[in-house]
């Protein structure tokens, strides 16, 4: 389970190589994705809506978000050609980060176009982060499972890449166990997001993700 990930041999693949491998496997018959996000300070430069997000432009960057309605849209047309379901749950501390507050608005595009995305409380696995948070997983199936690492300054650096599939099998009823304790995300933005004021961002902490 995750409070004793990861276990087993894994291969280290530097970020374009993950990026490589995850889409061929993506696209090879896999039937599900389930991904855990955990970190709570990331940038991501090149996003246009996190550019402006750390500018200050609370709005704009609401704005253009919303303007990758019809890219992810596309993502989960092709997915349903695959036959690939995707479940993402996000873990959130409180108090909730300005990165946080404002990834929260970009999933929620994605959860109005139908993606199952869950929220959970940091709080309320704290019984299985006893030594370490949960890891930043990526898991295809039961074909192939990726935790993704940060070089010393905090920017993604790639992946460890696990192919083990009883490891896998036990990552992901991990993961079910989980996502059955996550709270809907409307819910969880209804209640813990919308009321909040735009953040004010002094100084983004270190941390450089994928895309959206």
């Amino acid at each position: 389970m995750f409070d004793s990930f990861p276990v087993g041999t894994s291969e280290r693949l530097d970020r374009p190589t993950y990026h490589a491998d995850l889409g061929r496997v993506y696209n090879s018959g896999i039937g599900f994705l389930n991904k855990l996000e955990r970190g709570q300070h990331f940038k991501e430069r090149g996003f246009p809506s996190w550019e402006a997000f750390a500018d200050g432009d609370w709005e704009r960057a609401l704005s253009l978000a919303d303007e990758r309605r019809e890219d992810y849209a596309e993502e989960l047309r092709r997915a349903s050609l695959l036959g690939v379901t995707h479940r993402r749950l996000r873990v959130v501390e409180f108090p909730i980060t300005p990165y946080v507050q404002w990834e929260l608005f970009v999933l929620r595009v994605r959860v109005d176009l139908g993606d199952d995305i869950k929220v959970i409380d940091a709080h309320d696995i704290s019984n299985i982060e006893r030594t370490r948070p949960v890891p930043e997983v990526v898991i295809l199936g039961d074909v192939a499972m990726y935790e993704v690492v940060y070089d010393e300054d905090g920017n993604a650096a790639g992946a460890n890449r696990y192919t083990d599939r009883s490891l896998i099998r036990e990552t992901n009823a991990g993961f079910d166990a989980l996502y059955e304790r996550g709270e809907g995300f409307h819910d969880f933005f209804d209640r813990e997001i919308v009321t909040l004021a735009p953040p004010r961002v002094s100084g983004a902490p270190t941390g450089s993700r994928g895309s959206r």
